[in-house]
Parts: C-alpha cells; sequence; structure tokens
C-alpha cells in the first residue's frame, strides 16, 4: 500500500493539524492524495477533505473486517498517497485492547511518522521515541515529528538526544498560536463551521512545507503494493436500506460515513440529499429516508420549526417509506428534545422517545449489535456511540438491537421502532460475516 500513518503518543499531540498541513503541502507539491482517519472519527475526515480536495475515508480496525479495510485501502491508496490519521494515542484501541491505529498500520503495511508534542521537553524525547518504536517489533517506524518545537537551541538539543536511535527527523514544526482550531462536545468545531477554514489550512500546508521533508514523507510512502494473487476478491457491503434513498446532510446531520454510502451506491442504489435545516423535504421517490447523527441538539428550535421538512418526513411515513435514524437522526425522530440551555422542543414525534441534552452524559464505545424483529439489517452488526444526551422517557414500541460493548458486556435493548420508522444511538459501521 502507498502512504503512511500519521500518529502520536496521545491525543493533543496536534497530529491532525499536522495532518491537515502535509496533506496541503503535498497537494500543492503535485501528489495525487488519498486521504484518511483511523477510527469511528466524523469530524476530523471533513478536514481533511477540506485540506486535500478528496474525499476522506474511514479505516476503522476494530469495527471493520479488515478485507473491507484492505479493499477501501487498496481502492484508494495503490495510486495515491493513503495518507492516514491516527486516532488517540499510536497504541490505544478499543475497551478490549484492540483496534488501535498500530493494529491498522500492521495491517496495511503502513509506516509510522510520529508526531511529538516537544513543547515540554528536551532529551526526554529520545526514552518517548525509543519505547514507541520498540513496543511492536511488526511497525516499520519512519521517523518523527517534532511539534510545537520553541527554538533553535530547543531543536538542537532534541536532534541531539534522537541522533543515538537512528530515528529520521522528518519534520520541525515551530509553536504557532495560530495552527490551533476550537472545539466543542464531541471534538472539533465541523469544518464547514469554521469561518476561515481556508485561510487555516493554508497557513498550515505552508508551516509544513517550510518545516518537514515532504520528498522524504513522499518516498517513504512510495512502497510496493503487496498484490500476491492478483485483485482483491469482491466484499460483502452493509445492504441499502432502499432503492431510493434520501439522505439528510447539513451541519446538523453530517455524520455519515463515506464507505457506507458509497457501500449502497455500488450496489445500485440511488441517493438524494436533503437539508432539514434548509426546510427542505426527502423526495417524494424515496423509499428509504436516513437521517444520520450531527448536532441536532444545536439547532432543535431551527428543526422545530422546518414546516416543510415535517411534512415531506409526515409524508413519507404515511405511504411506508423505511425511516432510520442514528444518534441525533434518533433524537430527531423522538416526540422531543430538550437544549443545553433547558429549552424543550418538539421533534416529528415518529418514536415514543424524549431526549435532552440539558444535562450531559457521556456515553461512549464501539457496540455490537445483534438485531431484533423489523431492524434495518438482518445481520450482526458493529457500531460506535458518543453522545452527550440522556432519553428522558420511552414509551411503547418495538426495540432494535440487543447491545454488547467491546467487552461483550451486556447493554441491554437500544432503539425503538414503530412501524417502518426506527432508530437507536448507534452509528452502524460494518456488517459480521
Amino acid at each position: 500500500m502507498n502512504g503512511f500513518v500519521v500518529a502520536a503518543p496521545h491525543s493533543g499531540s496536534g497530529k491532525t493539524v499536522v495532518t491537515l498541513g502535509l496533506l496541503r503541502a503535498l497537494r500543492d507539491a503535485g501528489h495525487a492524495l488519498a486521504p484518511a482517519k483511523a477510527g469511528p472519527d466524523y469530524i476530523d475526515p471533513a478536514f481533511h477533505a477540506a485540506a486535500s480536495g478528496e474525499t476522506c475515508i474511514n479505516l476503522d480496525p476494530w469495527a471493520m473486517r479488515p478485507v473491507l479495510i484492505q479493499a477501501l485501502a487498496a481502492n484508494r491508496g495503490v495510486e495515491r498517497l493513503l495518507v492516514t490519521e491516527a486516532m488517540m494515542g499510536l497504541f490505544d484501541g478499543a475497551a478490549d485492547g484492540t483496534g488501535s491505529a498500530a493494529d491498522l498500520a500492521a495491517l496495511l503495511g503502513l509506516p509510522i511518522v510520529f508526531v511529538v508534542d516537544a513543547s515540554r521537553m528536551a532529551q526526554s524525547v529520545a526514552a518517548l521515541v525509543s519505547g514507541y518504536r520498540d513496543h511492536r517489533p511488526d511497525l516499520t517506524f519512519a521517523g518523527v515529528v517534532l511539534n510545537r518545537v520553541g527554538s533553535t537551541r530547543h531543536e538542537t538539543m532534541l536532534r541531539a538526544a534522537l541522533e543515538p536511535l537512528g530515528v529520521p527527523v522528518l519534520g520541525v514544526v515551530p509553536g504557532d498560536k495560530g495552527l490551533s482550531l476550537p472545539e466543542r462536545h464531541l471534538g472539533l468545531v465541523q469544518a464547514r463551521e469554521h469561518e476561515a477554514l481556508e485561510a487555516f489550512i493554508a497557513h498550515a500546508g505552508t508551516v509544513m512545507a517550510d518545516a518537514c521533508d515532504l520528498d522524504a514523507l513522499a518516498n517513504l510512502a512510495l512502497r510496493q503494493a503487496q498484490d500476491e494473487g492478483g485483485e482483491l476478491a469482491p466484499v460483502s457491503r452493509l445492504p441499502p436500506l432502499g432503492q431510493r434513498i434520501a439522505i439528510a446532510r447539513d451541519i446538523a446531520f453530517a455524520f455519515a460515513y463515506p464507505h457506507l454510502l458509497d457501500g449502497w451506491r455500488a450496489q445500485g442504489a440511488e441517493l438524494s440529499f436533503f437539508s432539514p435545516l434548509a426546510d427542505e423535504a426527502p423526495a417524494s421517490d424515496a423509499d428509504a429516508v436516513f437521517l444520520p447523527g450531527g448536532y441536532p441538539e444545536l439547532h432543535a428550535g431551527s428543526i422545530a420549526g422546518a414546516t416543510r421538512f415535517k411534512t415531506g418526513m409526515e409524508a413519507a411515513r404515511d405511504r411506508g417509506t423505511a425511516i432510520y435514524g442514528e444518534c441525533g437522526g434518533y433524537m430527531v425522530l423522538g416526540e422531543g428534545l430538550t437544549d443545553a440551555d433547558g429549552a424543550p422542543h418538539a421533534m416529528l414525534g415518529f418514536l415514543p422517545v424524549e431526549t435532552s441534552f440539558a444535562t450531559r452524559t457521556r456515553h461512549l464505545g464501539y457496540r455490537r449489535l445483534a438485531p431484533l424483529a423489523g431492524a434495518p439489517w438482518p445481520m450482526k452488526l458493529t457500531a460506535h456511540e458518543f453522545h452527550y444526551a440522556t432519553v428522558t422517557r420511552e414509551g411503547p414500541g418495538e426495540t432494535l438491537f440487543a447491545v454488547r460493548d467491546a467487552q461483550g458486556a451486556d447493554l441491554g435493548h437500544y432503539g425503538r421502532r414503530v412501524g417502518t420508522v426506527s432508530g437507536s444511538w448507534c452509528h452502524v459501521i460494518d456488517r459480521v460475516d
């Protein structure tokens, strides 16, 4: 596979900004790119797409079957550079200890570009880097990018400490207050909400072009694709929700995985998109409607007042259209949503569920789903749950999934189904064959 994984010891090391800058700098240098994000993240991929001009895919070593990861990577990373940003720290995975960025790099044979926040260390960098380099012998540790370096003297001390290790220094990035991104409760503020995104990415690209050895990064990425038996065999994908699927898409409904949508297209489904925040209705000829997750809790008043959206959704329900919502979409399918200020807002009322964002409780982790009667898919699934909202009331209705966490603990039944309308907190990622 052609590419590398940008990883770090822990979150907050600056690997997202380094990745964005490298994507822009490599693009400007004429390299064809295929950005990817390890794990279940929805937000970073939109920044990757803005920096590279290409759709960013998720490669999730816990939730995706290895054959799917290999197929997705091979489709994008043979003729282009597959630049993959890790999640959390290099060896951090799910609660069961699997599914780390290191596992992904080992599966795909990708080298590690290791980003170290050097702002508060000098000679100690050698112990940190050697520990990570030597922890797993099945990884290729290509080199380090020293981030947030304070001065030329600081750089000299860091390089001197690393020299005995023989680890290449691929970049030295100075501390720069202009290389920071605003955050909120689920991570970074979305790319589409960043008022000066292009200027920020352009600046990051200039910094990384000056600070990093782009030729060395491109050369280490140009590895011979391992292909012992010709083309990869076809990989089964998650079946589409219908033949003509209308999908909500705006800043309140932004969390839809590209690999799922692409998989549905590959199986012949026709996808259309509509914006509830713009008071748009789903296509009248759709036989399925998908409300993905996002931030409806930040736009509850606008959603509640979107009359054409509500009328169109009611018409879809009344004609028997399959309607499915995940996380934020599940909240909107419910009867009411209380925002952070404690103000209640009427939602679609399709499912007997009321949710609240007034008192935040974090729900986070991978999930294994077993479908119950009437679930959108008949097979077992992998999924991820991440939200701060809580259910304040659940009325009668069939539940959707029997759920276990990554360690196998029984979490009970999730979701609700009424007729052809269903939803749950879980973001579905892949099928289990």
